[in-house]
C-alpha cells in the first residue's frame, strides 16, 4: 500500500519544486497531500493525523504536531537547518527526523557576498568605501556552505582562513584555505569573518564580547546562520566601543532597533530570512526530501538522520 505524504509548506516551494516533488512520489507509488500558505497550526494539526511522511521547510513540528501525527515515520525538512524540529520529542515517538545538508550551501554562500560588498561599498551611499582583493576572510565552520564560500572568495582574490574542530586540518587546506587552530585566532587575525555554525545548545550566544573585541580594525562580522548564535549584548558593545565594526546578517536580530538608530550605515540585516531563497535552492532541497523520504521507506536508508 503506497505511502501518504504531506508537504507542509507555510512558505510554499516554488511550483516547478512541486511538480518535481509529486513526480518523485507519484513514481513511488505514494500519495502527496499539499498544505501550502496555512495561517493557523490547527491547520497542521490536522493535516498530520494520517500521514506516513512529511516535508517542511520553516514550519515548526513540535510535540504537539507528532502528538497528532499518529502513523508518521518520517520527518524532512527541506534546508540544513533543522532547530524548527523537537528532535528529542521525535525520538520518543520513533519518528526519524533528516535534513538536506548541501541542497541550499551555493545560495548562502553568495548570500554572504551580497551582504558582505553591501557593507565594504558603504552601501552604495555615494562614499568611498574598500575593496575584497587582498582581504583576509575568516569561516567559522567548514561544512558544505563554508566550501561553497571559497571558490567565490578566491574570485575576488581574498586569502581564505578557516577553524571547524569536527574536521581535520587536511580537509580544508587541500582546497587552498589555511586551517587555523582556534576561533580566537580567526576572529584575531582576520578582516571579515563569516558564520556558518548551526544553532545548538552549545553555540546559541556562543559569540561574544571575548571574541569581538579582538577583531582587526574596520573588521567586519557576517551571519547567515542563526540570530541565536551571536550574544546581542556582546554585540551591541561591539557597535558602541569600535566605530569601524560592521555587522551584516540573514535576519535581523532582536536589538535590530537599536542599531538602527544608533549605528547607520554600519550593518545590513535581511527582512527575512533569505539564505535559502533562490529557486535554484528551493528545487534542490525539495526534490532531495522526496528522494529520502523514497529511499527511507524502500531501502530503509537513514543517512542525513539528526536525531540519532
Amino acid at each position: 500500500m503506497g505511502k501518504k505524504i504531506l508537504l507542509a509548506t507555510e512558505k510554499p516551494f516554488a511550483k516547478i519544486a512541486v511538480a518535481g516533488i509529486s513526480e518523485i512520489f507519484r513514481k513511488a507509488g505514494y500519495e502527496v497531500v499539499p498544505l501550502e500558505n496555512y495561517t493557523a497550526k490547527e491547520d497542521l494539526l490536522k493535516a498530520v493525523a494520517d500521514v506516513d511522511g512529511m516535508i517542511i521547510r520553516s514550519d515548526i513540528v513540535d510535540e504537539a504536531v507528532l502528538a497528532a501525527a499518529v502513523q508518521l515515520k518520517i520527518v524532512v525538512r527541506a534546508g540544513a537547518g533543522y532547530d524548527n524540529i523537537d528532535l528529542k520529542a521525535a525520538t520518543a515517538k520513533g519518528v526519524v527526523a533528516m535534513n538536506t545538508p548541501g541542497q541550499n550551501s551555493n545560495a548562502v554562500a553568495e548570500l554572504v557576498f551580497a551582504l558582505m560588498l553591501y557593507l565594504a561599498r558603504g552601501a552604495f551611499s555615494g562614499k568611498s568605501g574598500s575593496e575584497l582583493r587582498g582581504k583576509k576572510l575568516g569561516l567559522q565552520a567548514y561544512g558544505a556552505v563554508g566550501r561553497c564560500v571559497t571558490p567565490i572568495a578566491k574570485g575576488f582574490g581574498m586569502d581564505v582562513v578557516a577553524f571547524d574542530p569536527f574536521i581535520p586540518a587536511a580537509a580544508i587546506q587541500k582546497d587552498g584555505v589555511v586551517a587555523v587552530s582556534s576561533l580566537e585566532e580567526l576572529y584575531k587575525t582576520c578582516d571579515y569573518v563569516s558564520v556558518h555554525i548551526p544553532k545548538t545548545k552549545e553555540t546559541v550566544n556562543s559569540i561574544h564580547s571575548a571574541l569581538l573585541a579582538t577583531m582587526k580594525k574596520g573588521a567586519m562580522l557576517i551571519n547567515t546562520a542563526r540570530a541565536e548564535v551571536i550574544d546581542e549584548p556582546s554585540l551591541l558593545k561591539m557597535f558602541a566601543e569600535r566605530p569601524d565594526f560592521k555587522y551584516g546578517a540573514d535576519v535581523a536580530p532582536a536589538c535590530a532597533g537599536e542599531i538602527a538608530e544608533k549605528y547607520a550605515g554600519r550593518f545590513v540585516f535581511t527582512g527575512k530570512k533569505m539564505g535559502a531563497q533562490t529557486e535554484e535552492a528551493n528545487v534542490n532541497a525539495g526534490l532531495a526530501a522526496a528522494r529520502q523520504i523514497v529511499d527511507f521507506f524502500e531501502k530503509g536508508d537513514k543517512t542525513f538522520q539528526v536525531n540519532k
